[in-house]
């Protein structure tokens, strides 16, 4: 992992959502701890399915493709 990266997009995400409250323009993110905690999830999902290498062919189950 890249920690500069992380680091700016940090930084990014801080100013970006001062700018957001400055301006009175709600956040474009979930503002309570659940729906973070959500968001948290989704991403952790992802990556044990991309550890465990599980796929799935999501056009095949749906038969749209051959």
């Amino acid at each position: 992992m890249n920690l500069t990266l992380t680091v700016l997009a940090l930084l990014t995400g801080v100013i970006t959502g001062g700018l957001f409250h400055s301006l009175g323009v709600p956040i474009p993110a979930p503002p309570k701890l659940p729906g973070i905690m959500g968001i948290i999830g989704i991403y952790l999902g992802y990556l044990i399915v991309e550890t465990m290498g599980w796929t799935v062919n999501l056009l095949t189950k749906l038969g749209i493709s051959g």
